[in-house]
């Protein structure tokens, strides 16, 4: 089945699950209910990987409805991306770095996405005209490298993903461009059999600007013989891949499948870059969010299994403030630092909290 075909049996109604799984009525109307606010979609591939036995497979709780995401608590926009706007689809929150959302689909919408608010929904924050936004990247000198974020930019068709890359080329002042993507892993049949497409990546993907993918596997049961190929394809075609993965309750909250996640990632070439807390959004806060007071102990006891390469990433939340590090837990205190800042003056600037182990953002740790 090519990509094209994945995405159009995909699962994207309660009805469609029901072949799989039991259901009550009242869960029934939850998860219809749900669906109608925020939609689903599981490639056939992705959907494969569940453990239909187990009831609390990671991989199933990270792309299924469930009732706890009737919570409301927390917010849609908690790391203040509207706030960093400049013009649809435009965002430039720190100096160097210019973020432009692609997309407002991916070929799986996980549940837990920080931009639930506009996933797979209609929206007015994706780019519109991608020449207004490459002009003001243009305009602005301080700019270094962009993101293609989204929604994901590998789910567009190849002809607009080379106009994106081919104008952001010709801007002197980038260095690189970074492409953030779960299609490896949701989706690898587009990297595997989509010839134009890795054509396209090839092309581009040194020369004139280094390109980066960024990929997003969360838990080690992601990692497949077919999307360890997908892996292999981007780094055959010369660009780097690192891995941004989120902390997430029931997913990979123990440390021994954080090590074993990293550990894999770096045998199939992949380099640990960031792990995230999980943002505090609103129907994602209560099911998935660990306390950092835990998500220190199970980063820390994960660390100690691990060697390198590794245990490079950093354990940071994404702040509407900055990119926070946490660094640790000392005498009753959180230690953080901020690693980038929407003010410059706060960058490198240490941050300490009193621990509340319920806390699981910066706003929620008492002052001392």
């Amino acid at each position: 089945m090519d990509w094209q075909n994945q995405l159009r049996k995909s699962i994207c109604t309660v009805d469609q699950l029901k072949p799989y799984t039991d259901i009550s009525p009242r869960q029934e109307r939850q998860w219809r209910h749900i669906v109608g606010k925020h939609p689903m979609r599981i490639t056939p591939y992705y959907l494969s990987l569940i453990d239909w036995d187990d009831p609390e497979d990671p991989i199933r709780r990270m792309v299924l409805p469930d009732a706890e995401e009737m919570d409301i608590s927390g917010s849609y926009d908690t790391s203040g991306e509207l706030r960093n706007t400049r013009m649809p689809g435009l965002q430039h929150k720190y100096a160097q770095t210019a973020l432009i959302l692609t997309t407002n689909r991916c070929a799986v919408y996980c549940r837990y996405c920080f931009r639930k608010r506009l996933i797979g929904l209609p929206t007015e924050e994706i780019v519109t005209r991608f020449s207004d936004a490459a002009r003001y990247i243009e305009r602005h000198t301080e700019i270094t490298n962009v993101l293609l974020s989204g929604g994901d930019p590998l789910i567009l068709p190849t002809r607009v993903i080379e106009r994106f890359l081919e104008r952001l080329s010709l801007i002197k002042h980038l260095r690189y461009i970074r492409i953030g993507s779960r299609v490896p892993l949701t989706l690898p049949v587009r990297l595997l059999e989509d010839r134009d497409l890795i054509s396209v990546v090839r092309k581009y993907g040194r020369k004139p600007k280094q390109l980066h993918l960024v990929a997003q596997f969360n838990h080690p049961r992601e990692i497949t013989r077919r999307s360890s190929d997908a892996i292999a394809t981007i780094l055959t075609a010369g660009v780097p891949v690192s891995n941004q993965a989120i902390l997430l309750k029931g997913v990979n909250d123990d440390p021994d499948t954080l090590a074993e996640l990293h550990v894999r990632l770096v045998s199939i070439g992949v380099h640990p870059y960031y792990l995230f807390q999980c943002r505090p959004v609103r129907r994602v806060k209560r099911r998935y969010q660990v306390p950092i007071a835990k998500g220190v102990e199970i980063v820390e006891q994960a660390r100690r299994q691990l060697d390198g390469i590794s245990k490079r990433f950093r354990y940071v939340m994404s702040h509407k403030s900055g990119k926070v590090e946490i660094l640790g837990i000392d005498g009753g205190k959180v230690y953080l630092k901020y690693h980038q800042a929407r003010d410059p003056a706060n960058l490198g600037k240490f941050v300490v909290r009193k621990v509340d182990p319920d806390a699981g953002w910066l706003d929620e740790l008492p002052r001392l």
